[in-house]
């Protein structure tokens, strides 16, 4: 590490991590005309690895995720690479009886805001691809967080140290480094929690493709939630949901032997056609991980906002992939926030200001799409921390009974939440606040 400051720059913005929210908060700031207004100009992403983090395989994508990309200006990029699907089909291994339900709940649906399950990289590179060269700077550890007085005293500056010695001061910083966010803790958020389940999760790919059709498959057998659904005419994303966390050092990241525990011990009483997919997984996209979330009312109360300082997606509100919520409510949050710094350009306001105002408009609706998450993977997996007896009986039959029937089409609607355009014309914002579109 270097002693003292290899280099001192200054920027409107830094963000920390490059994976989805850092990605799309960074884009979310150019189209907004945050970026390149100040002295130093631009927005700089700090990213430890020492590349875009592909980790995750893929994800699925709710019409709340395409909204943002779409005030993002990328949605297009992915729309015509990934077909929609409408309807997930849940087996029940312990009965036999099968259910079929719809994603779009009680909304009017179109062909551009379906669900679409994507590569995680594609996403990654969708964005990535709009941002100046040079935005991201890769291998950058970062060691210090601090702010100081602005060189006018009207307002602070976020200070941010990388070990190479290099100091970057900035009039905003926000975290988006994930479930164990340095920003977060840096603010004096809580810690997330474990919710007493993990995730396997991975890619197969068909290289003379398969014969999947369009739809989510589930599969529930006891204490256990399995599914499949195609991302292309050859792979398939899948997972295994499940009532343990593996110790890393047991498991670690030995992809075959992750595999391993899926077919012989958790998977076990999976059907064929589900184990045949898991068999056919590409090993570099093979992951196996706690899930842990941020309690509600410590998104509600807790300090997601120091001066300048901020954080998005995951940084922000941590939740289970229940109602794969995570990557869309994190592109929500760069539109929000990008909008929110719009307005504090000149003499409107203060950049902590803004990121006061994002926090507010957020703390809600997040705290929201984490408990429901952490309802919906509680009941769907049936048996919740691997209980037995009449608290496993009950809640399998409220799942089968009335979860899917009823419960899902509510959480469906605030999946149709559209977060707006970055920069409504000016004057217009309450109106455009106004059109929003809540799901109530």
């Amino acid at each position: 590490m270097a002693g003292g400051a290899k280099d001192a720059v200054e920027v409107e913005a830094v963000i920390v991590g490059a994976g989805i929210a850092g990605l799309a908060t960074a884009l979310a700031l150019h189209r907004a005309g945050v970026a390149g207004a100040g002295r130093g100009g631009g927005v700089v992403v700090l990213e430890r690895h020492a590349g875009l983090r592909a980790a995750g395989a893929a994800l699925i994508i709710f019409p709340n995720g395409w909204f943002a990309l779409h005030a993002l200006g990328v949605a297009h990029k992915l729309i015509s690479r990934y077909n929609a699907y409408e309807t997930s089909v849940v087996t029940n291994l312990e009965t036999g009886a099968t259910q079929v339900f719809s994603f779009g709940g009680h909304k009017r649906r179109n062909d551009e805001v379906r669900v679409r399950a994507v590569h995680r990289k594609a996403l990654l590179e969708a964005l990535a691809e709009e941002l100046p060269p040079g935005t991201i700077r890769f291998s950058s550890n970062l060691i210090s967080i601090s702010t100081e007085p602005a060189a006018d005293g009207s307002s602070e500056i976020a200070v941010v140290r990388l070990d190479d010695g290099t100091v970057i001061r900035s009039k905003v910083l926000i975290g988006c480094d994930g479930v164990h966010s340095v920003v977060a803790r840096w603010l004096g958020l809580s810690e997330p929690a474990s919710s007493g389940r993990s995730a396997v999760r991975g890619l197969s790919v068909f290289p003379g493709g398969h014969s999947l059709k369009k739809e989510l498959r589930q599969f529930l057998p006891h204490g256990l939630r399995a599914g499949m659904v195609p991302i292309s005419e050859t792979d398939i994303y899948w997972f295994v949901v499940n009532n343990t966390v593996p110790a890393e050092r047991e498991i670690g990241g030995d992809p075959e032997k992750i595999l391993r525990e899926v077919t012989d011990n958790l998977g076990r009483q999976l059907p064929p056609e589900f184990l045949d997919v898991v068999r056919h997984s590409d090993l570099g996209n093979v992951t196996w991980a706690p899930l842990l979330y941020r309690a509600p009312w410590a998104i509600l109360t807790g300090r997601a906002a120091r001066g300048p300082v901020t954080v998005a997606g995951d940084a922000f509100h941590p939740m289970t992939p229940d109602i794969a919520q995570g990557g869309c409510a994190a592109l929500e949050d760069a539109v929000v926030l990008a909008r929110a710094l719009s307005r504090s350009r000149g003499a409107a306001g203060l950049p902590a200001d803004s990121v006061a105002a994002y926090v507010a408009e957020r703390r809600g609706r997040a705290a929201w799409i984490v408990a429901g998450a952490y309802l919906s993977g509680w009941v769907q997996q049936g048996s919740p921390g691997g209980a037995r007896g009449a608290l496993a009986y009950a809640v399998k039959l409220f799942r089968d009974l009335i979860f899917y029937r009823f419960v899902f089409p509510l959480l469906a609607d605030t999946m149709w939440y559209n977060c707006g355009e970055l920069a409504p014309p000016q004057g217009d914002e309450e109106e455009a606040a106004g059109k929003k579109s809540h799901a109530d």
